[in-house]
């Protein structure tokens, strides 16, 4: 019995062993981000000057402020988001997405400060992420959708809002397709942003 007893806690350490292995740690994960921001036709399409503005952080709900790479299978429930078990963005897509404006309105050639930086008299950019998401309406076959809803102030007055979405099919059923298609509707939704502020009246 008494090696029975002292067998226990040897058997215990090769199970957590064992199990540690088994799990896949996060440093192992694949990572991806938006990629490059290569210049866009926007920038030469806009109907006038972008204003100079200060911008706040992206905010999105809770579930999508986290790095974890969601997908929806929409013919089976689309009701119940996944995500990818060995797939991760580099950083929350909240944070991407807000360095995705700043350099896309400054590729643009405008002006875009911190909201903590900006003057008293800029106007505030305010965006909120609904929806980041790669959607399945079919066994391999994908879109990455991305939606966004700005808002524009000046000092608590909202000058305008308005509701941006866009989705590109994804050039691969995984991840990795996945991710360069979020990429692409992020670059078009901020593209159609970008034009929405460059023809607001700037007085």
């Amino acid at each position: 019995m008494k090696k029975t007893i002292q067998m226990i806690p040897a058997l215990g350490a090769a199970c957590v062993l064992l199990a540690g292995c088994a799990i896949q740690r996060p440093e192992s994960a694949t990572l991806y981000d938006l990629g490059p921001a290569r210049p866009m036709a926007v920038a030469t399409a806009l109907p006038t000057s972008l204003p100079a503005i200060s911008m706040a952080d992206v905010a999105a709900p809770g579930w999508l402020d986290r790095p974890l790479m969601f997908y929806r299978l929409d013919y089976q429930n689309d009701q119940q988001p996944r995500t990818y078990a060995q797939s991760r963005w580099l950083t929350p897509p909240t944070q991407m997405l807000t360095q995705r404006v700043k350099m896309r309105i400054a590729q643009a050639g405008g002006v875009v400060l911190p909201a903590s930086d900006g003057a008293a008299n800029m106007p505030l950019l305010r965006i909120e992420a609904d929806d980041f998401m790669q959607v399945f309406d079919a066994p391999g076959h994908s879109v990455g959708r991305v939606a966004l809803r700005a808002s524009l102030f000046k000092g608590r007055v909202l000058v305008a809002q308005r509701s941006f979405s866009s989705q590109v099919p994804a050039s691969q059923a995984d991840a990795g397709g996945g991710a360069r298609a979020l990429a692409a509707a992020s670059d078009a939704a901020i593209a159609e942003l970008m034009q929405w502020l460059a023809a607001l009246p700037q007085k």
